[in-house]
């Protein structure tokens, strides 16, 4: 029946063979390695099924990638529908012969692979697949990939790697995920918070490795802005509930320019109240800022705040006000490692901080270099 879903549990998800856990370590021998445009087709290949899935379209995986989107709210709260759904579709847009050649084809290395590395990724939870990006450059540069999943987001990546095995069984000898502690490989990239990076830095000192930590992003506005960029920033700021590094957390504005302003352009996001965690951080911070007699401005669904940090909570926005002779010249210190995007005119354009291109890497680290570097 159309848009009938029927719901399905992830132990039965199990027994389907829709996620099969006891399949995902390396073959004890590995057979031949893959041909870099074979990769590029493989992962185009996963980007057309998973356009096909989103648009409604039937197809042999359509109903597994509906059912696994539906399926993540259930473990957590933060993985809606709506933004498991923009996660993958941000992926798929990325995976297309185009822009995959495009991107492989500014590394001249990568048709020279002949030994693969097992390098290990330490995935984040904050978001849905915020860690595909790292299995993607590890993958398309014909390396093996040693996954620790987040807690949080334990069988989206897991499921994704599901879909190659069905386009090309080879990847079953280059992906691997571990329950426990990683171990036995020769490179890592771990994504954590500033203290767990700080664990990261000490657990993974003797190897070559890319330790990524908190990063933030932050608007510049100029006054002249449109009633649409106005809009589109609230994208850039509520997508996510702004659990992500490429969410805006801090505007800075003109001087001349009334913050509460922007509440009007925002409205369609009143409904995140209604989300009990975003909720609920949005009540606590309104008491804990009524209670300390700390001014604020309040939409009735967000907070903002003057303040100088970068890093806002959930449901507060943090603003700024700027002369015109300012010369911002953090953004060229020790603060500009903290940020991730800049959004404004003649920056990332308004709306767009969710939507990165597969050269956009995250804390501005070429990964690719990374993985190709000798050591």
């Amino acid at each position: 029946m159309k848009g009938f879903l029927k719901i399905i549990s992830f132990e039965e998800a199990l027994s389907f063979n829709f996620i099969n856990l006891k399949n995902t370590n390396f073959a004890r021998s590995h057979t031949r390695n893959m041909k870099l445009d074979e990769r590029i087709d493989c992962f185009a290949e996963l980007g057309r099924l998973l356009r096909e899935s989103l648009e409604g379209r039937a197809g042999k995986y359509s109903e597994y990638v509906e059912q696994l989107i539906f399926r993540q709210q259930n473990h957590n709260p933060w993985f809606t529908t709506e933004n498991v759904r923009m996660a993958i579709e941000a992926i798929a847009i990325n995976l297309t012969h185009e822009k995959l050649k495009k991107w492989t084809g500014m590394y001249q290395q990568l048709e020279d692979i002949s030994e693969p590395r097992k390098v290990a990724i330490v995935m984040a939870g904050n978001i849905p697949l915020v860690g595909f990006h790292d299995l993607l450059c590890v993958l398309i540069t014909g390396n093996r990939a040693l996954v620790k999943t987040s807690s949080k987001d334990p069988e989206l990546p897991v499921s994704i790697a599901e879909l190659l095995y069905g386009i090309n069984n080879e990847f079953r000898h280059y992906i691997e995920f571990s329950d426990g502690p990683v171990k036995n490989f020769d490179a890592v990239i771990a994504t954590g918070s500033n203290n767990t990076s700080r664990y990261f830095e000490y657990y993974f000192s003797k190897y070559h490795h890319l330790i990524r930590k908190n990063r933030n992003s932050i608007a510049i506005l100029r006054g002249d802005e449109n009633s649409q960029e106005f809009k589109k920033l609230g994208e850039d700021i509520f997508t996510y509930f702004g659990l992500g590094c490429r969410n805006v957390s801090k505007i800075f504005i003109p001087e001349y320019l009334d913050p509460e302003t922007l509440f009007s352009h925002w409205q369609e996001y009143a409904h995140l109240t209604e989300h009990s965690k975003y909720g609920n951080n949005y009540d606590y911070y309104k008491a804990v800022y009524l209670v300390n007699k700390i001014p604020f401005l309040d939409s009735g669904f967000c907070l903002m705040k003057e303040d100088t940090g970068m890093a806002s909570p959930v449901s507060v926005i943090f603003y700024e006000y700027y002369r015109r002779d300012e010369d911002f010249s953090f953004l060229t210190g020790p603060e500009r490692e903290k940020i991730q995007c800049i959004v404004g005119k003649g920056m990332v354009e308004f709306g767009q901080t969710q939507w990165p291109e597969l050269w956009d890497y995250p804390d501005n680290i070429d990964t690719i270099e990374f993985i190709l570097k000798k050591f």
